[in-house]
């Protein structure tokens, strides 16, 4: 169990989120023509990690993380290639945690990939039968995962309570600087405690080292040997940055899954017709390795 190498993830399983920002789709299925578009943008994406390679990307450290819905001929690609994959197994668009496929287990067995993903909203202090239906789901997962031998990512998002945004004056920043930290060590604890056991924990970043070591601490308590990686939330360039640089210095951090900040502006302009697709490809992967450049600098 667990996971320590050095992990640096470019995720793009992102679907109703951006089916919404590039083609306005909500509340319904996307027709076959913006299935055939946005698998096309999802291979651009593709296309400039596989160039991050060439221009010197580590690729035992790399990995894609995309979903079998836009991207199963990019999942297989990256197999045939030895390329880390990982897929999510989560329904999109929801607040509450549930599969995407009701059988999550045969969805995982066709896919095959080297990390399993779960993305989940979980505030520790939020609403208690919502919490409990989602850790008996999720213990599923994480057990099924472990049995057939597959890795295991847990996405950690601590929306915000009405309450708890009220205590700070409803300010989200101060939100995010003070109270989140501790929330996601309430929750990573909860969720510990519920039986699942991630092997990776892909958490979002915090601006202080006491912060990280905290959370680090807890995601390793009783000797476990799980890793974090800190997502990049569709953050600017420059977040992301600042949390990477205090990641890259704690030990038990282990890398990033860094998307939207990497892919989201060239994919919409090669989707808005304003630039090439190579051009596109060019800019995912100068973005990514300026990443990939940053830990390992910040790391050594």
């Amino acid at each position: 169990m667990g996971y320590e190498e050095d992990l640096l993830i470019l995720p793009f399983d992102h679907r109703g989120s951006l089916l919404k920002k590039l083609f306005g789709i909500e509340g319904r299925q996307p027709t076959e023509e913006e299935k055939r578009k946005y698998s096309s943008l999802k291979q651009m994406v593709y296309e400039g990690f596989l160039k991050s390679l060439k221009m010197g990307v580590p690729k035992d450290k790399a990995a894609i993380l995309v979903d079998e819905q836009f991207g199963s001929a990019i999942l297989r690609d990256a197999k045939s290639k030895g390329i880390k994959t990982a897929m999510p197994i989560e329904r999109s668009g929801q607040d509450e945690f549930d599969f995407d496929e009701a059988d999550f287990r045969a969805h995982i067995k066709r896919v095959d990939p080297f990390f399993v993903k779960v993305l989940v909203r979980y505030n520790p202090e939020g609403d208690g039968k919502l919490n409990k239906r989602q850790l008996d789901r999720l213990v599923q997962a994480s057990n099924y995962a472990k049995k057939i031998g597959k890795k295991f990512i847990f996405e950690l998002l601590v929306p915000a309570e009405e309450k708890q945004l009220q205590s700070v004056g409803g300010d989200k920043n101060r939100y995010e600087a003070e109270l989140r930290p501790k929330l996601m060590v309430k929750a990573i604890k909860q969720i510990q405690d519920a039986g699942v056991e991630p092997d990776v924990w892909k958490l979002e970043g915090v601006d202080k080292v006491e912060y990280c070591k905290a959370v680090v601490k807890q995601v390793k308590a009783e000797g476990r040997t799980a890793g974090i990686i800190t997502l990049g939330r569709g953050e600017d360039a420059e977040k992301v940055k600042e949390w990477l640089k205090v990641g890259a210095k704690v030990k038990g951090i282990i890398g990033f899954a860094v998307g939207r900040t990497v892919f989201w502006e060239p994919m919409k302009a090669l989707n808005d017709g304003t630039i090439s697709r190579e051009e596109a490809a060019a800019r995912v992967a100068g973005n990514y390795k300026t990443l990939v450049d940053l830990w390992n600098r910040e790391r050594t």
